[in-house]
Formats: C-alpha cells, sequence, structure tokens
C-alpha cells in the first residue's frame, strides 16, 4: 500500500507538470515557433521518463564495466575488452523480460522520449539500442553506455553521424553525467574536449571518475589526480571544483592493496550520489520547466517585435537588416520588457535560425498568452515546487524499499556490498 500511494504522489507531480506545460507553455511555443529555434515540443514521455545517468570517456576507461559493477551482472549486448568494443549508445533499463530493443523501434516507442533522435538519421540510429534487463537497481532510474571517444577522422568520419550532437542532446535531458578517466591514460584529446564541450551548461550533472587508480602507487597517484585536475581546469570552465571520486570500479581485486580504505570510502559516495538521483529527478524537472518558461516568453517578446517592424512590402530586405541589428534589438527588448539579459539566446545562433526562416509564420504580441504564463509561474510552479521536499523523501524511500527486497546490484544495502553496514 505504501508503494503503491509513494508510485501514485510521484504520477500526480508529474501529471501537474503536464497540465501547466500543456495550458500555459506549449500554445506560448506553437505560436511563436519555439521548436524551430530551440528544443522540440515536449511530449507525455519527456515528463514521464524515468531518471537517467549517462556515462562518458574516452575508449577503454572502464564505463560498460563500471556499469556491470554497479548493476552486478551483465546486460544484453554487453561487450568489454581494451579495444573500443562499445559502439552504440545503450540505454540500459528495467523490465521482466531480458531483451535488445533497435534503435529503429525505439524511437517510434511513445513510452520512451526518444522520438526526437530520428533528425540524427538511420546511421546512428543503428548505433543506439535499449538494453532491457530485470534488476533492482534500474527501478529507480535507467542508465545510458556511450561509445567510447575516439582520436582524429575515426571520431568524426568513421561514425557516420553528429556524434557531439548526440551527447549533447542527451546531457541536457540525463539526470547526472559520469565521466571516466583512466589513471594510465589522462590526456584528454581534442575530440574528448569537444565532447565535454558538448555538456556545457550542464555542469552541475558532471561528476569526475578516476578509474583504475588501484594500478598505480601512492606517489604516482598523488600525480595523477594533479595532473588529471589541472587537464579539466582547462576545459572545464567552471568556477567551482570539479568532484572527482577515486577507486577501481570492477569486480577484480585490487592490485595495489594500499589505498583500499580510500577507495571503499570514495565508493560509498559514488553510490550514494547516484542514489540520490531519482530523490532529485522531479526537482530537475520542474527546474527545466522553469528554465523553459523563461525562455519561451523571451522568444515569444522576439519574435512578436520582428513581427512588428516587418514592412507590407520588402520583408527579405526588412530580415536581413534585423538580423544585422539583432544584438540593439536585444538591448531594446531588455530595458522595454524588463527581461535579464541572462534569458536571452545567443546572438550568432539566433541570427543563424532567422535566416532560414520563413517569415509568413511570424505572429504578433499576445499578451494576454505571456500574462497567463507569468501568473502560472508565480502560483502554479511555487505550489508544485512546495509539495517536493515530502514526496521526493518518500519517492525515495520507495526506491530504496524495492531495492533491498531483491538481490543483486551494488545499490542493493547489505553488510556484502560495498556500502558496508552503514549504507
Amino acid at each position: 500500500k505504501k508503494s503503491l500511494r509513494n508510485k501514485q504522489w510521484y504520477q500526480r507531480r508529474v501529471r501537474g507538470m503536464k497540465k501547466v506545460y500543456k495550458k500555459y507553455v506549449r500554445p506560448l511555443e506553437e505560436l511563436y515557433r519555439y521548436q524551430e529555434f530551440y528544443s522540440p515540443l515536449l511530449t507525455d514521455s519527456d515528463f514521464d521518463a524515468p531518471p537517467t545517468v549517462m556515462l562518458l570517456g574516452q575508449y577503454s576507461t572502464g564505463k560498460t564495466t563500471f556499469i556491470k559493477y554497479l548493476l552486478e551482472t551483465d546486460y544484453p549486448g554487453l561487450r568489454i575488452g581494451p579495444e573500443p568494443t562499445t559502439d552504440k549508445f545503450v540505454a540500459i533499463m528495467h523490465g521482466e523480460q531480458d531483451q535488445i530493443i533497435p534503435g529503429n523501434a525505439l524511437v517510434v516507442d511513445q513510452r520512451h522520449p526518444y522520438k526526437v533522435l530520428t533528425r540524427f538519421g538511420n546511421n546512428f540510429l543503428q548505433r543506439f539500442e535499449a538494453a532491457v534487463i530485470k534488476n533492482p537497481v534500474l527501478q529507480g532510474l535507467n542508465l545510458l553506455d556511450t561509445p567510447g571517444v575516439l582520436a582524429g577522422a575515426k571520431q568524426t568520419v568513421n561514425r557516420g553521424y553528429d556524434f557531439t550532437g548526440v551527447v549533447k542532446w542527451f546531457a541536457d535531458r540525463v539526470d547526472m553525467i559520469v565521466m571516466l578517466f583512466d589513471a594510465h591514460k589522462l590526456d584528454i584529446s581534442d575530440e574528448f574536449s569537444q565532447t565535454i564541450m558538448a555538456c556545457k551548461g550542464n555542469d552541475t550533472k558532471i561528476r569526475i571518475v578516476l578509474n583504475k587508480a588501484d594500478k598505480v602507487t601512492n606517489q604516482q597517484l598523488m600525480r595523477v589526480y594533479g595532473a588529471l585536475m589541472w587537464s579539466l581546469g582547462k576545459v572545464l570552465a567552471t568556477p567551482e571544483v570539479a568532484r572527482v571520486y577515486i577507486g577501481s570500479f570492477w569486480d577484480q581485486p585490487y592490485s595495489n592493496d594500499d589505498n583500499r580504505k580510500l577507495f571503499e570510502a570514495e565508493e560509498e559516495d559514488l553510490f550514494k550520489d547516484i542514489q540520490t538521483v531519482p530523490r532529485g529527478s522531479i526537482v530537475r524537472k520542474l527546474n527545466d520547466l522553469v528554465k523553459r518558461c523563461r525562455i519561451a516568453k523571451t522568444h515569444a517578446y522576439i519574435m512578436a517585435h520582428i513581427k512588428n517592424e516587418m514592412p507590407v512590402f520588402g520583408k527579405e530586405a526588412k530580415m536581413k537588416q534585423i538580423i544585422a541589428n539583432l544584438p540593439k534589438i536585444f538591448q531594446q527588448l531588455e530595458q522595454s520588457t524588463g527581461i535579464p539579459a541572462g534569458d536571452f539566446p545567443n546572438v550568432e545562433e539566433f541570427q543563424e535560425k532567422l535566416r532560414t526562416f520563413d517569415i509568413t509564420k511570424l505572429a504578433k504580441l499576445n499578451q494576454g498568452m505571456i500574462d497567463a504564463l507569468d501568473k502560472m509561474i508565480q502560483t502554479e510552479l511555487p505550489r508544485l515546487m512546495a509539495q517536493v521536499p515530502q514526496d521526493q523523501e518518500l519517492a525515495n524511500d520507495d526506491y530504496m524499499m524495492a531495492v533491498r527486497k531483491r538481490d543483486g546490484g551494488a545499490l542493493y544495502e547489505t553488510d556484502l556490498t560495498p556500502f558496508g553496514d552503514g549504507a
């Protein structure tokens, strides 16, 4: 009964978000063609989707082995080796029967939020699949295994699809990004730097894992850690120091036992961090919805201003002039509407989109829709947010109870797991 009640409360929060989006946000997005400038319109599956943890790294850093260690079992289609073995994006999810769902079938399944991935083409869809497995860890979240980042032309040409674009799409939607580094291969290639940059704007989701740390001595580990932080400082342009977890995440004995206590403590911290993902899922979705509301409102003012500037004749020439003067237009709107400068889009990117935009789709300002959106942000969203703390505590407890009842998985709390008695 408790499990059913907690699930119903969770679904009620999701239904609340769906309701306000469909009533207040989506009509505004459709009127001003939001999807042609930013991300596609949201569907029910975008709200219903379970939280996801994505693993990134160069090849042979232990991404797939990490997942196997976390689940304490293989998943369908798993391959591990020193060479680049994982050549696909694999969404690992819970199900009663083990199976592999190909990408082309996955993107047309309305239960999953992957429909938009069709824009990356058939080459990508042939490199995308879901691995379904019955595992208690996956009852609260999904895992996303990714291909190892290659070097040079192998990364850009041989893949046959926009790898960085796919990573960015997932990075914007997952709840946590775990980046793995091999203690013996700390060099961050240009290709991996581009992949990390694709995660820009999602810095709070990133967790760094220094894997295979048992292969080095204490003195070497100190130097490796320092080198990693120096390398990351050049790529992750954030004022905060990235959290780095140190360990060896696989089911084999440590090669160097000197740092066992350190590795076990780091492992416990990382797994506890992952445990909080289901708890924070609703908060993240609410945060993303608020962010989307602000962007949609700003976009509406921009497009309405362009429409108001359009003459009866000579629209194409006027559009070219507007595109050239876009920075000044943003400043004018900032002063006249009171919208913060940070809510406006990147000027160069917006100019590129305007160059191919159909002028006939421009719409006049609908102040009533914007006022309704503002009222919803001030009343409906705070009400949903106020209900989150209690609901999320219950939802997380429900998740952990489900995990405790079943064998298997590194998040299963017994004294035989990496957590020990105090998990």
